[in-house]
């Protein structure tokens, strides 16, 4: 199994545009997404506006060595009666796939979801079966 490059996750930043444009508009990375693929810096920009900074916990998986952000990790908190799950995703740049990224940014991930969201007792993810490309990670 290959050594993950080493990354770190953080908020995202409206200067995320270019390189959010490199992953998020790759119909392969987005295909199983519940959102569709950008096509230019201005739709980026707004993706990360309207859906990255608002949502309740979504970063930036990013290279330590320049921190462009190559993907995304979010975890998503039930409300009422199920707020004590969590639904958690991620998207990873081509460029970046089978090298364990997505492995080591979800347990990055899973660790501070507990900490933020207290009520959280399940965090879960769906898998879409056809995403073989997935499977390949070696998971948590």
């Amino acid at each position: 199994m290959e050594t993950p490059p080493s990354i770190f996750l953080r908020p995202f930043d409206l200067s995320d545009a270019e390189d959010v444009l490199k992953w998020a508009g790759d119909d392969d990375v987005t295909r199983y997404l519940r959102w569709t693929s950008v096509k230019t810096v201005e739709e980026a920009r707004q993706h990360i506006l309207q859906t990255a900074i608002p949502h309740p916990w979504r970063r930036s998986i990013c290279l330590l060595k320049d921190g462009r952000s190559i993907g995304c990790v979010s975890v998503r908190p039930h409300t009422g009666d199920g707020r004590c799950r969590a639904d958690l995703g991620y998207a990873v740049s081509r460029q970046f796939w089978g090298r364990v990224i997505a492995t080591a940014a979800v347990r990055m991930a899973v660790e501070q979801a507990f900490e933020i969201f207290p009520d959280v007792v399940r965090l879960q993810a769906v898998v879409e079966v056809e995403n073989k490309e997935s499977f390949g990670e070696s998971w948590v």
